[in-house]
């Protein structure tokens, strides 16, 4: 928009304000000029220039100026106590503006000019300043029809209070004059509705309330207490502080205060003693001066220690809190301060400043007249009646900056002057960029901005898409808010031995162009104001160790809770979960709880005792078969084998010794095959024994029926033929039962938790259950039919005496596996299997003893009764 059109509308909006009502418009759009009526008279600097850039200083403390001067006649407002750092920070604008003008690779051929005002602390004469520079000073206003021109200022450095600030911004970012704050730290500042043309190079209060946060984290501290004033400044940053904390998940707030303009002791008493009672050690202030003091009088006057202050940057480096009264409280604050920079040649630029420089007539509003003024104590002619009566002294102009003490030459720590340094010279890249367009390229419609047709709208474009580098190695770039890319240094008050207070930098936060945050302190420099010369411990309730989850206590900040262990599978590795996790299905929780571990597995081992001592046993039952085996075998044509069939007998032998090697099978990790292939193995085994024995009992029942007359022909039907099928006929049976089972319901491998959560049980699942009970179904059968025929034959004469044996064997067999089903049932896990290999081995060795134990006495020991006389139980008797 042209200059002129701002100044016209800026004429006929501004009445309707009570900060611009001085502004009036003469003649309307249509007319050739406007006249300004009145003029507001306000503390400057000026200097001529192609593009003049505009400032705002506070260069006095307050203002006796009224609201009334606006629609009275106008006077000069009376500014009062000089602000010697508010001036440096005015000529260093100006030092600024000269080293560009001095730059040939910058701004070449375009010679910068300023316009520097006072705000003198006041919010309607900082809002006037303002709408000055915007609009002008001239006289008279020669409007041109196409409303083009330079406007009177392209961009605007200040202004330095966030308050100020937003007053300015609400109206300047109307017509895109681009504002560039230096010291307004306000985050409502970077809605870029409500101020579109506001940039700053300090960090917002946004990244100042991030900061503390890292710094919070840091150190392990979780539990604070927070204080801000009543003021936009102050309120926004509670605002924020509560959610970023929360949202960061950095600690909770015990409790915020809101300290209050004026002398107000009560309130403050109130307020320490909050901070007193409260179990927080960290306390965190954004206030300003006035505050601190009022607070920090009650401080000392409960004698409050113990705690750890943590100042904003706006306390951080004040030296009215920096004295020996405080120093054993305040000792071993953190604080976040503005960056500090170098500017080289500053200095000797400060030491050239001289009114004549400025202005020869030394008029009345001249800024630098008004520092010559304070820093000699003297006043330039004409001077106020009767002051030289009163022993002020007339200054000559010849005074020697040299010659004083003047905290205008002390550039160790050059703070907002950086920031300062940093917005001139953001504002003449700006424009260089603008002025080095190429009309290929040019943004707005194929056209480049010149000087004679610039529209602030284009400076503004530039200036959000500036990036360069200062001489101190700091990057300079506006992100979407306007705001720069934010550095701030960490400081620690050191108290020393004289009482008094210094502060040392200790460490640096910044935000990177990648939006990472950054924190470095140097943690041996720091000074801690406790006995243990260690930082202190701020929290409200103990972190949970790993193994522990927390539980927030009701009514409570999140940050005030329990420590619960975690239950059995579930752990927590990391200090203050909020939860346990459960472990993976083949793990479970540590003793301690804080990691998985495998789960213990348990099946019948061979490693283990129980193992050994069965395996120790089937091997021994099988030894024994092989020993029978061969005595039988050896001794097969004695009487005693030949009479006992002997081919059955060695049939029986084969089948135990496969029963007691099946057991193994139940020994060790189950795997597939050896499920399918144990209870197969077990029933076939089991079975052919079973068969054998019924088989010979059906034999010795035959043979007794043939002894009696009439009854040789029932031996036809057993003869060996027929007793090798009957054995395999019944053998087929049980073997086609297992194929059925396998083929249909295969027994498998599974890993039990049901019995113990911190265990794995492996054992083999049957499938099924019919198949199962079809198999010992079929077992039971066959034992039931030898015993009954067996016990029918027990009685028979002493030459059949074999089926008393057989009778006694089967007993043995079933009571074994009668005995087994209700100890397999309820046994669990690999005590199952140890059942079943006890109720194998046990029927095998009872078979093996009850039917060969006496016939290898005989053949061993009794040789003499191993005779064919001696089996058909013929005995010599008396004549």
């Amino acid at each position: 928009m042209g200059a002129l059109f701002i100044k016209y509308l800026l004429m006929n909006v501004y009445q309707f304000l009570i900060y611009s009502s001085f502004f009036f418009s003469e003649s309307s759009f249509l007319s050739s000029s406007c006249k300004l009526l009145r003029k507001f008279y306000l503390n400057g600097l000026h200097k001529p220039g192609d593009v003049i850039l505009g400032g705002l200083f506070e260069v006095h403390y307050s203002s006796s100026f009224s609201e009334q001067t606006f629609i009275s006649v106008p006077q000069q407002p009376s500014c009062q106590g000089f602000d010697i750092l508010g001036f440096r920070h005015a000529m260093t604008m100006a030092f600024a503006v000269d080293e560009i003008n001095n730059n040939s690779s910058l701004l070449p051929n375009v010679t910068l000019g300023y316009s520097l005002y006072d705000n003198c602390a006041t919010l309607s004469i900082g809002f006037s300043a303002a709408l000055s520079m915007a609009s002008g000073q001239e006289e008279q206003f020669v409007i041109q029809r196409n409303c083009s021109g330079t406007p009177p200022v392209v961009g605007i450095v200040g202004d330095p209070f966030s308050t100020f600030s937003i007053a300015a911004s609400n109206v300047l970012g109307l017509y895109k004059l681009p504002m560039v704050s230096y010291f307004a730290t306000c985050s409502c500042l970077s809605d870029r509705q409500r101020f579109p043309s506001f940039f700053r190079t300090i960090p917002s209060d946004a990244f100042q309330v991030r900061a503390m946060i890292q710094i919070l984290k840091y150190f392990g501290w979780t539990w604070a207490g927070l204080l801000v004033s009543d003021d936009d400044y102050g309120l926004h940053v509670s605002r924020s502080f509560q959610s970023d904390l929360t949202r960061s998940g950095g600690g909770c707030l015990a409790y915020t205060e809101i300290l209050p303009w004026g002398d107000n002791p009560t309130e403050y008493k109130r307020i320490v003693d909050v901070m007193t009672k409260s179990t927080a050690r960290v306390v965190i202030v954004f206030a300003h001066q006035m505050h601190m003091i009022q607070l920090m009088e009650q401080v000392v006057k409960q004698n409050v220690t113990g705690l750890q202050w943590i100042a904003s940057e706006a306390l951080t480096l004040l030296e009215g809190l920096q004295i020996s009264a405080f120093s054993p409280f305040l000792g071993g604050t953190l604080g976040i301060a503005i960056r500090r920079g170098e500017i080289p040649g500053l200095r000797d630029f400060l030491l050239r400043i001289h009114p004549k420089q400025y202005n020869n007539n030394y008029s009345e509003n001249n800024m630098v007249k008004l520092f010559w003024e304070h820093t000699f104590q003297c006043k330039f002619s004409p001077p106020p009646a009767g002051w030289v009566e009163d022993g002020g002294r007339i200054c000559t102009g010849k005074e020697e900056l040299n010659s004083v003490e003047t905290d205008l030459l002390d550039v160790s720590e050059l703070r907002p002057e950086y920031n300062i340094y940093k917005a001139v010279y953001a504002l003449a890249h700006a424009l260089n960029d603008m002025l080095s367009c190429v009309p290929e390229q040019a943004p707005f419609n194929g056209n480049c901005a010149s000087l004679h047709t610039l529209e602030l709208s284009q400076v503004m474009y530039y200036l959000e898409k500036v990036t360069f580098t200062t001489q101190f190695g700091d990057q300079v770039t506006f992100d979407e808010n306007g705001d720069v890319l934010p550095i701030y240094d960490i400081m620690n008050w050191i108290r020393q031995p004289d009482g008094n207070i210094k502060v040392q930098n200790v460490g640096e936060i910044k935000r990177s162009s990648s939006q990472e945050e950054e924190l470095k302190i140097y943690e041996d420099k720091i000074f801690w104001n406790f006995e243990s010369k260690k930082p202190p411990k701020s929290v409200c309730s103990e972190s949970c160790h790993p193994g522990t989850h927390m539980v927030r206590k009701k009514g409570e900040p999140l940050c005030c809770f329990y420590c619960v262990p975690c239950s059995e599978g579930k752990v927590s590795n990391e200090t203050d979960s909020l939860e346990c996790v459960s472990c993976p299905e083949d793990f479970w929780s540590s003793p301690e709880r804080d990691h998985c571990v495998p789960k213990k597995t348990e099946f019948l081992s061979y490693q283990e005792p129980l193992g050994i001592c069965l395996t120790v046993t089937s091997l021994l039952g099988t030894s024994i078969c092989a020993v029978v085996l061969g005595i039988f075998a050896y001794h097969r044509s004695t009487p005693i084998v030949r009479a006992n069939n002997a081919e059955l007998s060695f049939l029986i032998l084969v089948s135990l010794k496969l029963c007691f090697l099946c057991s193994l099978l139940f020994i060790g990790r189950p795997r597939l095959w050896t499920c399918q292939l144990r209870h197969a193995a077990f029933g076939i085994s089991f079975v052919l024994c079973v068969s054998c024995i019924l088989v010979k009992t059906m034999v010795v029942l035959a043979v007794f029926k043939a002894s009696k007359p009439g009854g040789a022909a029932s031996l036809k039907w057993f003869g060996a033929v027929q007793q090798r099928g009957t054995v395999f006929a019944l053998t087929c049976i049980q073997a086609a039962i297992c194929t059925a089972w396998i083929v249909t319901v295969s027994p498998v491998p599974h890993k039990n938790t049901q019995y113990h959560n911190d265990k794995i049980v492996y054992e083999c699942v049957v499938g099924s259950t019919i198949g199962f009970s079809a198999l010992l179904g079929y077992i039971s059968v066959l034992a039931i039919l030898s015993f009954m025929l067996a016990f029918l034959a027990r009685n028979l004469p002493d030459n059949f005496n074999e089926a008393k044996l057989i009778t006694f064997s089967m007993l043995i067999f079933c009571a074994v596996w009668v005995a087994f089903v209700p100890a397999y049932i309820n046994s669990p896990g690999k005590y199952a299997d140890a059942v079943e290999v006890f109720a194998i081995l046990a029927s095998s060795f009872g078979l093996l003893v009850a039917l060969f134990g006496p016939k290898c006495y005989i053949i061993l020991l009794r040789p003499e009764r191993n005779t064919k006389k001696s089996i058909m139980g013929h005995t010599t008797t008396k004549s």
